[in-house]
């Protein structure tokens, strides 16, 4: 193991995971890193497009939203690269551009309180009204090189529940913010590849505590014997009033919850590539 020089004045590296997977044709990589600093090390004087303009200033000026979530971990990615280079990719920053920033969230008593937790961001204070549940509409960011077009197919969720080898599987979170206490807003994104290809699922869950859930799932699904990926768009929300049938237990728990809530929005499209 390599010794640390504890007299460097150098920061060290803060710890990360990557891997790299090949199968068939695409190759999956992921990046986990830590969480994006809560104020600018430079005191806010950071200049967008300096070489040494902080991540924590990247956001903000990219985004342009009051206030950013709690945890935003701004080198989370998952890339998914066909042989001829083009990719899909997730990341923090293209979740959060989805935030309607004309939008607002559930006007409750929480909301306020909310707002009031959180310090002023100057640079924004013009954005109003603001969503202040980070509901985001993101549906991964698809690489020029692929055609996507509406379809009539359906995911088969019977094949996705076939008993298959997993080859490779990870799970990452691309931010999360707890509502101050009142609930929480996520986004993640998961991998899985079996032998018959792959299946992806990217999930905004949202949870206002007595008040609001609502899941927007992005399902990618891969065949190997296909030209296209499947990609199924679902935005489901109900109130917590209309849920008085389901155990509450259930709200903490995004993938049995889900089996609840009724179906707002639901569309399929394939993204094409040239096999």
């Amino acid at each position: 193991m390599e010794k640390m020089d504890i007299s460097s004045s150098k920061t060290p590296t803060l710890p990360r995971d990557s891997e790299t997977f090949v199968f068939n044709d695409w190759q999956i990589y992921y990046n986990k890193s830590h969480i994006l600093k809560s104020i600018c090390p430079q005191d806010g004087k950071c200049t967008l497009g300096d070489a040494n303009c902080c991540e924590r200033c990247k956001f903000e000026y990219s985004l342009q939203l009051p206030h950013l979530p709690d945890m935003v971990f701004p080198k989370n990615v998952l890339t998914v690269t066909f042989k001829t280079g083009i990719r899909l990719e997730f990341n923090a920053l293209d979740a959060l551009k989805c935030v309607e920033s004309c939008r607002k969230g559930p006007q409750v008593a929480c909301a306020e309180e909310w707002q009031e937790s959180r310090p002023q961001n100057l640079l924004s204070e013009k954005v109003k009204p603001f969503d202040w549940t980070f509901s985001s509409d993101y549906q991964g960011t698809i690489g020029e090189g692929f055609v996507v077009e509406p379809t009539d197919l359906k995911l088969d969720i019977f094949k996705l529940m076939k008993k298959e080898a997993i080859l490779f599987y990870h799970d990452l979170t691309l931010f999360e913010d707890e509502l101050h206490d009142h609930g929480i807003a996520s986004c993640s994104v998961k991998i899985r590849v079996m032998p018959s290809g792959f299946f992806i699922l990217l999930r905004f869950f949202l949870r206002v505590d007595d008040v609001l859930i609502r899941i927007n799932d992005t399902r990618f699904h891969y065949e190997i014997e296909n030209d296209f990926i499947l990609k199924e768009y679902t935005s489901k929300e109900s109130t917590v009033q209309k849920l008085k049938h389901v155990p509450p237990a259930l709200f903490v728990t995004p993938s049995e919850i889900e089996k609840h809530l009724p179906v707002l929005t639901k569309t399929t499209h394939k993204i094409v590539f040239p096999k």
